[in-house]
């Protein structure tokens, strides 16, 4: 990390400001090429972290934009190095000329994620809050973005920090052991050793037990809309939505694919799935239809079964019930409420726990239907910032839990001391990954890559 970097910082689009950001060694030198302040001073000569007032020069020295810069030394930034921002009028031209002028003065294209991965690796953040930045950039929700922004404030680890300093206590008394296979572990040792286990384990099962409800709080619950054809679930979808993304029309049939939008339902972040009406059909591209909404539904975790109700229950309601009641959490939707009404809601209400009418072409009860939604996915009781939001970080808690439960059961049977700790080395291992104290490189590449340019 001996080179300097620069990259714009906000979106390539015509804006009130436009920020280039700076990191590196050569941060202040580059500056000094491409910033005239108006006090005088040079940029390391400025005030730290305080906006000086200047301008920004091109590549050939002529003005570019009268702007703000910040400097901030290092250790105490972003990326534990020397780093600055350029707060420009936000131009795309004025920003990718400035980008030049920066790469003409000595730094070089910021890679995706660089900068945030130049902060773990300085160790301003660890893995879990590295990761966390940018699940708050792509945050969909209110409750999303508290989740995120605890992890970035390091609340998920100090939780792991908390287990990994545990386990590795437990460690080095079994090395004594091993050491010193003379000296024999007092008995109350060994019950504080097997205390110190079970709390790890517990901890681990309560923290992975986060991860199916962080998943849904970052990528949004699966809802598939299902039922016959022409029973409303286009007009359901675009109720929901606010505007007209599914073709609506009176002919039976029209959906031949599936159609995936997003909509937020106060604290809930639906993934709408529209379907092709279930039923028997010799149309082999309705068939294929009919065959991906199967499939939709066992992805979902929310079925909203649409019903006509202003028809009798027949045999393609039926077959569309079946198929709902695979998915984990159902809601029925008696639609056309504004027409004479022939299904017996009483009934259905014997037959299933949610059930609501409404008119997705008036906007009748559609109140009432999101209310139901929100009360099958009410938000969490957990401590903000300590849900597991992606698979990686599930799988290390879950083999660093395996092999914590491993260690306790051969501690409990009298195993020898190296037996235990294997496995407890396994469970600092998996540890380590998790919050990067122990990681492969390639790893680190992995999930940085997935980062935009500037961050």
């Amino acid at each position: 990390m001996s080179d300097t970097i620069a990259a714009i910082a906000t979106p390539q689009a015509p804006s009130a400001i436009g920020i280039l950001r700076l990191s590196g060694p050569g941060t202040a030198a580059v500056l000094a090429r491409v910033f005239r302040a108006r006090n005088g001073r040079a940029p390391a000569e400025q005030t730290p972290r305080a906006m000086v007032l200047g301008d920004l020069l091109d590549d050939r020295g002529r003005l570019l934009d009268s702007v703000l810069c910040v400097f901030f030394p290092g250790p105490d930034s972003y990326t534990g190095e020397d780093c600055a921002e350029l707060h420009c009028h936000g131009s795309p031209v004025v920003l990718n000329e400035g980008l030049r002028a920066l790469f003409a003065a000595g730094a070089r294209q910021a890679q995706g994620g660089e900068f945030t991965k130049r902060a773990f690796l300085n160790g301003r953040m660890d893995l879990i809050q590295a990761e966390a930045v940018i699940d708050l950039i792509d945050a969909e929700t209110a409750e999303a973005a508290r989740n995120a922004v605890g992890q970035v404030s390091g609340s998920l680890s100090r939780l792991v920090d908390g287990i990994y300093d545990d386990v590795m206590g437990l460690v080095s008394r079994f090395y004594a052991v091993v050491d010193y296979p003379d000296e024999d572990i007092a008995e109350n040792t060994r019950q504080e050793m097997l205390d110190t286990l079970r709390r790890a384990e517990n901890d681990l099962t309560e923290l992975r037990a986060t991860f199916s409800r962080g998943q849904l709080l970052k990528t949004g619950v699966p809802a598939v809309i299902l039922g016959k054809p022409n029973a409303g679930k286009s007009s359901l979808l675009n109720a929901l939505l606010g505007y007209d993304r599914a073709i609506v029309t009176d002919v039976a049939g029209t959906t031949r694919d599936t159609v995936e939008e997003k909509v937020r339902l106060d604290h809930v972040l639906l993934r709408l799935i529209d379907t092709a009406g279930i039923r028997e059909t010799c149309d082999s591209v309705e068939r294929q239809g009919v065959e991906r909404s199967r499939a939709a539904a066992r992805q979902a975790s929310l079925a909203l079964l649409v019903l006509d109700g202003s028809a009798p229950l027949d045999e393609a309601d039926e077959a569309a019930i079946a198929v709902a009641k695979t998915v984990p959490h159902l809601l029925v939707a008696v639609n056309k409420s504004d027409l004479p009404r022939q299904i017996d809601i009483g009934r259905l209400a014997d037959r299933f726990d949610n059930v609501v009418s409404l008119s997705a072409r008036t906007g009748e009860g559609l109140d009432t239907l999101t209310d139901a939604i929100e009360a099958l996915f009410p938000a969490g009781t957990e401590v903000q910032g300590q849900m597991l939001t992606n698979a990686r970080q599930a799988d290390a808690v879950s083999r660093a839990l395996a092999a914590v439960q491993s260690a306790r059961a051969a501690l409990r049977i009298g195993m020898t001391p190296d037996a235990v700790l294997t496995d407890a080395e396994a469970a600092l291992a998996a540890l380590g990954e998790l919050n990067g104290r122990s990681v492969r490189e390639d790893l680190v590449s992995t999930i940085f890559s997935r980062f935009c340019v500037g961050k």
